[in-house]
């Protein structure tokens, strides 16, 4: 070896990284609103990695034809873009209207009348939970006075008039309609109390969408309202 010469160092070897697993996953290339009829633009395929994709997803390895066949469903809930198609949040409903479409399997879609007084101010929207409170008269000697109960709990609102979600900011819907998912069983107990006396909506918390009727702890037995008349002041307690 020659005094004063250098070596070149050993050129660093590339390693490999290993390759992660993907597959190509249908998802929303942008938002889609509730009862909205899903067309083919507002699909595409994504690579995803596979450990990520679960069994609701839908691949294109899978189902090539998926964009084809999933347009013209309708959104039964919604999705915001880049999200996972997920077939049990479609519904194929040819023929059919889109509130057929998005009611679940058993329920039933009633309207009543609302008023801003009525419907917590305007302030309630689709999808928001409340409770349905009736108030009533009730006749009695010199005088009448009013009653009030809670006939339904933790009832969800379909639509406002004809509005199904809110829409280009819009915070407030004050409509004249509210559209209730019920039960068949509630869906009675409405149209009897529509004839019994005027209902109010009752605007429950985000946080009450999973409670049950018997989880509340608030008083809803019904109360009586002093109601003057002609100077005279009739108290009643409802039996």
């Amino acid at each position: 070896m020659l005094a004063g010469r250098s070596e070149k160092p050993p050129e660093p070897q590339a390693v490999e990284k290993p390759q992660m697993d993907t597959v190509d996953v249908l998802v929303a290339k942008n938002d889609i609103g509730l009862g909205q009829t899903v067309s083919p633009g507002d699909l595409g395929w994504q690579t995803w990695p596979a450990a990520a994709s679960t069994g609701n997803f839908i691949k294109k390895s899978e189902q090539p034809n998926a964009i084809e066949s999933i347009a013209g469903s309708i959104a039964r809930a919604p999705f915001v873009g880049g999200e996972p198609i997920r077939e049990a949040k479609l519904v194929k409903a040819k023929g059919s209207g889109f509130m057929a479409a998005i009611l679940p399997s058993g329920m039933r879609a009633v309207s009543t009348q609302i008023s801003p007084e009525t419907g917590a101010g305007g302030f309630v929207l689709p999808n928001d939970r409340v409770d349905v409170i009736l108030t009533k008269r009730k006749g009695d000697t010199g005088g009448e006075a009013q009653t009030s109960e809670t006939v339904m709990k933790n009832v969800r609102v379909l639509a406002i008039d004809q509005n199904v979600e809110e829409k280009n900011g819009q915070k407030v819907v004050v409509g004249k309609t509210a559209t209730l998912e019920l039960t068949p069983g509630q869906a009675e107990t409405l149209t009897l109390s529509q004839q019994l006396g005027s209902l109010s909506l009752a605007l429950r918390s985000i946080t009450d969408a999973n409670a049950k009727d018997g989880d509340d702890n608030d008083d809803t037995r019904r109360s009586s309202v002093n109601v003057i008349r002609f100077g005279v002041g009739t108290t009643t307690t409802p039996k």
